[in-house]
């Protein structure tokens, strides 16, 4: 690349040997790349910005009043990376991700006012991973699949907020662990709060498979109620339960005595 007469512009070209121009800044000693633009006037602009973000003060409390006031005017610097400096420049921590630390927390952002708010200890995972966003749903890349962020809290997939899983203070921006209390962790099962677990399982539509004292045991019979329907020929992908630290001689007792309704074990039949 060589360097515009802009500072902090550089001429770069494409393999299709077309122009472009890259933005980039040095601050505490790293150089970091701001951008790609089709416009040497745009590229410097956004490095001015970075200029002048990274040279401006912390908010007065050193909070994160910088991000907000990304939507106060038109922004030559993507988002993603006005977070990625506003962090560094704070708390001197250059993460790629559009993260911002805080003490024992940090925020993931996607738009100044859309975040989530996680738990220190998950800091790592996150400035490898982006987030990316689908139909409601948050997921990473994780080695060749996509993984919803939920499973590391114990929670499957689909799974519906205040049925299956509360947040605690209200907040559903707020993921830390602390926060998050898990209700429902297998498919089929729902407590009644009083102690009773109620299964259904889905053919067309819900069939109730029976109530039982533990949520192992619903899961169980969520299970077995799923083998019945297959083998009366259901051509359907049921996820069964997987019920951590059960021994295959526990799990087989309580499936064998686990009583499912006529409903469906006269399925085939109706």
């Amino acid at each position: 690349m060589k360097q515009d007469q802009l500072p902090g512009v550089y001429r770069a070209r494409h393999k299709d040997g077309s122009e472009y121009f890259r933005s980039s800044i040095t601050y505490d000693n790293k150089h970091i790349s701001l951008g790609s633009y089709d416009d040497p006037a745009d590229a410097h602009l956004a490095y001015t910005e970075a200029q002048a973000l990274l040279y401006a003060s912390a908010g007065e409390s050193g909070d994160d009043n910088a991000i907000a006031a990304y939507d106060a005017g038109v922004n030559h610097l993507s988002f993603d990376k006005w977070v990625v400096l506003c962090n560094y420049r704070d708390n001197g921590v250059y993460i790629p991700n559009p993260i911002y630390v805080r003490p024992r927390l940090f925020y993931y952002y996607f738009a100044p006012h859309d975040f989530f708010i996680f738990s220190g200890e998950d800091l790592f995972y996150y400035s490898a991973h982006r987030i990316q966003r689908r139909g409601g749903h948050h997921f990473v890349a994780d080695y060749g699949s996509q993984i919803n962020i939920l499973s590391r809290y114990g929670i499957r997939p689909h799974a519906v907020a205040g049925k299956d899983y509360i947040f605690i203070n209200g907040n559903p921006q707020d993921m830390q662990y602390s926060n998050i209390r898990v209700i429902n962790p297998y498919h089929g099962v729902r407590s009644d709060g009083n102690g009773r677990y109620s299964v259904r399982i889905h053919v067309n539509g819900y069939l109730n498979v029976g109530t039982y004292d533990s949520a192992i045991e619903a899961a169980v019979a969520y299970n077995k109620a799923a083998d019945i329907l297959l083998e009366a020929g259901i051509s359907k992908q049921y996820s069964m339960n997987y019920i951590d630290g059960l021994s295959p001689k526990s799990y087989a007792d309580i499936y064998t005595s686990a009583a499912i309704s006529n409903g469906v074990t006269d399925y085939n039949k109706t």
